[in-house]
């Protein structure tokens, strides 16, 4: 079964994913903005999911991760938790 790394900012408005994606495209460092912005309680270790299978996230969540860029910030994924912004650290 696949798996990936990733890390990921979740926020409540696409404006302030918006945001905070603008800033890390001009090379803001990810967790940092992670730790200070992020409201899920991976913001505490800069977003860092760890490791995990696929199917184990909601789907947008999921197919963005799966099926995304590695190592870049993808533009905001919405799920019912809200907003975001999501760097796939590897797959395999």
């Amino acid at each position: 079964m696949s798996t990936a790394s990733a890390c990921h900012i979740l926020v409540k408005t696409k404006a302030e994913a918006e945001s905070l994606k603008a800033r890390l495209d001009k090379g803001e460092d990810f967790h940092k903005l992670a730790k200070q912005y992020s409201t899920c309680p991976s913001g505490k270790k800069g977003g860092d999911l760890g490791e995990f299978r696929k199917g184990d996230m909601v789907a947008a969540f999921d197919k963005a991760v799966f099926n995304g860029p590695l190592l870049k910030v993808q533009d905001p994924v919405k799920t019912q938790f809200g907003f975001h912004l999501i760097k796939v650290l590897y797959r395999s």
